[in-house]
């Protein structure tokens, strides 16, 4: 299943295949793993220059080599910004690191560039002349963010004024600052706090595709909610609309995040050949509004 990426022209795979983690497999592994995707409807490939300090991208290169992947079939976007003990959104590094990107994908364009994480330093007026350069000769089709508000990406956008086309943010049942605060409206309770200053319905309002990262887990540090102890009963609500959909609980989370109606993105990291397979079912479902706020309420969000 496809949907319009952002205000482009792009048709993206509702699920994206996030090559984090692809510089831990080999060359055959990730190939399978790159072709497990594409047989299952997914073309849309996340990748960001610090994973596997390049390597990711590399695998991904010589994957597509591998299965002869005609470059205009599929949409690649990678990240840029993190340098090692700062965020770095200068000019010079972020025309260095797209150069060094297209390089290790063998491409000669990104389809999306994406700024990775906020840069307290950022000064947008200098982020949008090294936009200009990278849209100009060629080497970027569109631009985003990831994990910014809405006066972040308002800021950006004074001085770069074509549409930002997406937005990076952690989703899951387990991890919902997206929504709790709209829920929660003038209430005196701990998900009334704003944490995300109405980002999700500017990116509604301004047609920029929210991408869903980590959508299986509570934090980076904690991990997956899958069989962990304090997500019994939202591990027990996802087996119970897993079997009553015959399909995988990665789906089910999956199935989740796309019935929002922001038309979310989910990115999902897992290397799996038949992993991917099954999580990509999820596409075929559509969650019931009682069913979805089942699987929400059972993640222990109290509704007001």
């Amino acid at each position: 299943m496809l949907q319009t990426i952002g205000n482009t022209s792009l048709q993206g795979s509702r699920i994206a295949l996030g090559c984090m983690r692809m510089a831990r497999l080999d060359d055959t592994q990730a190939t399978k793993a790159v072709d497990s995707a594409l047989e299952n409807g997914i073309n849309f490939f996340d990748h960001a220059d610090i994973y596997g300090a390049g390597e990711s991208e590399k695998r991904f290169n010589t994957a597509l080599s591998q299965l002869g992947v005609d470059r205009q079939n599929i949409i690649l976007q990678s990240k840029c910004g993190i340098q090692k003990g700062y965020f770095d959104f200068s000019k010079e590094h972020i025309l260095h690191s797209v150069d060094t990107i297209l390089k290790r994908l063998g491409t000669d364009y990104l389809d999306i560039l994406a700024l990775h994480r906020p840069d307290a330093l950022m000064d947008a007026q200098e982020v949008a002349e090294a936009f200009d350069t990278l849209k100009s000769s060629g080497k970027v089709r569109y631009f985003g963010v990831s994990n910014q508000n809405r006066y972040q990406m308002e800021y950006l956008q004074h001085f770069w004024k074509e549409p930002l086309v997406v937005n990076q943010l952690q989703f899951s049942p387990a991890h919902t600052p997206l929504i709790d605060s709209g829920l929660n409206v003038n209430m005196w309770t701990d998900k009334a706090s704003d944490r995300h200053a109405g980002v999700m319905e500017y990116c509604q309002m301004n047609n920029v595709t929210i991408q869903a990262w980590s959508p299986f887990q509570i934090t980076l540090q904690k991990g997956t909610f899958f069989n962990h102890p304090d997500y019994k009963n939202l591990n027990d609500t996802l087996q119970k609309y897993a079997a009553l959909y015959n399909i995988s609980v990665e789906a089910i989370v999956i199935a989740w995040i796309l019935r929002h109606p922001a038309k979310i993105q989910a990115v999902v990291g897992s290397m799996n050949a038949e992993r991917i397979a099954n999580i990509a079912k999820a596409t075929d479902v559509h969650l019931t509004r009682q069913e979805w706020y089942d699987i929400y309420t059972s993640a222990g969000n109290v509704l007001p």
